[in-house]
């Protein structure tokens, strides 16, 4: 099955960089990048507040950690949020171009 992982970005220039080494490196199929989100977080004892770009990249079960690991190489945190969120179901054409285009 096919999987998402979830990054926060500072910077959309940031993501794009990020988001096109995965996809070049055919680690994600796809990857959607929504700028302009607001993330209110605790960090070191001090509530924050930040601007971010929400990073999804769709890849197979199986390159979900080097996804984790490639986000994590180019990420300019030094605590990035990266998640994994499994993909339990949807067009299965879609689901099969995922497979396909991350091998």
């Amino acid at each position: 099955m096919a999987q998402i992982v979830y990054s926060t970005i500072g910077s959309l220039r940031e993501a794009r960089t990020i988001a096109d080494a995965l996809v070049r490196e055919r680690l994600a199929a796809c990857v959607n990048l929504i700028p302009k989100v607001e993330s209110v977080y605790r960090w070191k004892g001090t509530i924050e507040n930040a601007q971010e770009c929400v990073l999804l990249a769709k890849t197979r079960d199986e390159k979900a950690q080097a996804v984790i690991d490639r986000i994590r190489s180019l990420h300019s945190y030094e605590l990035p949020d990266i998640i994994v969120l499994p993909i339990t179901g949807g067009l299965p054409e879609f689901l099969n171009y995922i497979t396909e285009e991350s091998t």
